[in-house]
């Protein structure tokens, strides 16, 4: 069976987590406590040398660790509902926008919050190695993440959905980051009607608990 290497409090595997359910796919779920820096250790190593999740064992045994290799291999073994898109244009569309929320919005949140809480001293970047804090790339990135919420706000105007008009993996990664921000003090307001009615519909279908 599959095997997720989960954290229930952190985003990058609650995208997993979400694709997952979305694509009905039975799976066993291993926690890795983040907090006390269980994916430090030598046996979470001994899974994934990058000391981060997800991480995703497959039903033939390798083990991926990043949510684009995860999305790319659910999607090939199951394949319905397609969360990547289905004609040539939704996908190119579908990954296009799934770019944009990462690099606008996750990224940005996560240089906000990595390069600023006291929690994260020296560990400024995920992964094996140390890296100190730069608290302009905190006060640059609480400002793009700001900008994210208004261009999305913008692009939902007339949209019930992020991408090719239907439910997909940039869905998912808007979901997170959107929610992810609360942690640098930011989520939608008044200004930005287009943006909590679409968070609100995603709520109703179920899976982003």
């Amino acid at each position: 069976m599959i095997t997720l290497y989960d954290c229930a409090t952190a985003p990058s595997p609650r995208r997993a987590r979400i694709l997952l359910e979305e694509k009905g796919v039975l799976h066993h779920t291993v926690q890795v406590d983040l907090r006390n820096g269980e994916q430090m250790g030598e046996a979470f190593r001994l899974i994934n040398p990058q000391c981060t999740v997800p991480a995703l064992r497959t039903e033939e045994g390798s083990v991926l660790t990043d949510n684009a290799a995860i999305a790319a291999y659910v999607e090939a073994s199951f394949p319905e509902p397609p969360l990547l898109g289905r004609t040539p244009l939704d996908k190119a569309e579908i990954a296009s926008w799934q770019w944009r929320v990462e690099f606008e919005g996750l990224l940005a949140i996560a240089d906000a919050f990595r390069n600023s809480s006291p929690a994260m001293v020296d560990r400024a970047l995920p992964g094996p190695m140390d890296f100190a804090q730069i608290p302009a790339l905190a006060q640059r990135g609480l400002a793009r993440v700001q900008g994210f919420f208004a261009t999305l706000d913008a692009h939902l105007a007339e949209r019930d959905f992020i991408a090719a008009g239907q439910f997909s993996i940039a869905d998912i990664t808007a979901v997170v980051a959107v929610d992810f921000a609360r942690v640098v003090k930011v989520k939608p307001g008044d200004e930005h009607p287009h943006l909590r009615r679409w968070r609100e519909a995603m709520q109703a279908r179920g899976t982003m608990g």
